[in-house]
């Protein structure tokens, strides 16, 4: 799964943690290099690494009007 396309953009992942629980997160991606992802987690408020090969799933994320 490519995630170089969404450098820049905020996504919604699905994640397996380093426990195997899965994980639904919405992050800004800042760059993939290596193997890994850095990112900014809106959750979190922080920015955060992930190991691309847990990231299971990849979608933008959806915006709504308020």
């Amino acid at each position: 799964m490519s995630l170089q396309k969404h450098i820049g953009r905020i996504v919604e992942i699905i994640y397996l943690d380093r426990y195997g629980r899965m994980t639904q997160r919405k992050v800004q991606v800042w760059s993939v290099k290596n193997g890994f992802v850095k990112a900014f987690c809106l959750k979190r408020q922080a920015p955060r690494l992930f190991a691309a090969k847990r990231i299971l799933a990849v979608q933008p994320a959806s915006s709504h009007a308020v």
